[in-house]
């Protein structure tokens, strides 16, 4: 059983046939599919799920935390499956394919206490961007 698919049954989230289908979809490193590629995908392993059923499962993903929506310049948003795993992502510029990266150290502490402002900061999100092999 996938990670996902594990997660979602821990939490006594409903597993429908399509429900099930969007998380094996979703299942994986460095997945970072469009909603119209989970459901291209889908539709590949249950012909009758909708376009609908797809973005409302998404969305409840989103909702509940159990996935992240990653939106970069403009481009479809995308869903990253691995929300409970502490990682920054890496974008090419060109192609827009995007990888999940774990730097060293602590992102919240390169930020100076003058430079929060007050702010009590929680959470931190560092995008690099640059060409992948294949646009450099």
């Amino acid at each position: 059983m996938s990670d996902l698919l594990e997660r979602l049954r821990e939490r006594g989230w409903r597993l429908t046939a399509q429900r099930r289908v969007v998380a094996e979809v979703l299942d994986g490193d460095h997945v970072h599919l469009t909603a119209d590629e989970v459901h291209a995908r889908a539709i590949e392993r249950l012909p009758e799920i909708s376009r609908a059923t797809v973005y409302n499962t998404l969305g409840e993903m989103v909702t509940i935390g159990e996935i992240i929506e990653v939106a970069t310049d403009g481009r479809a948003k995308r869903y990253d499956p691995n929300a409970h795993r502490p990682h920054q992502h890496l974008v090419c510029s060109g192609c827009g394919t995007i990888r999940d990266v774990h730097p060293h150290g602590d992102a919240l502490a390169a930020l100076p206490a003058h430079e929060r402002f007050g702010f009590a900061v929680s959470a931190v999100e560092v995008t690099y961007r640059g060409l992948c092999p294949d646009c450099s």
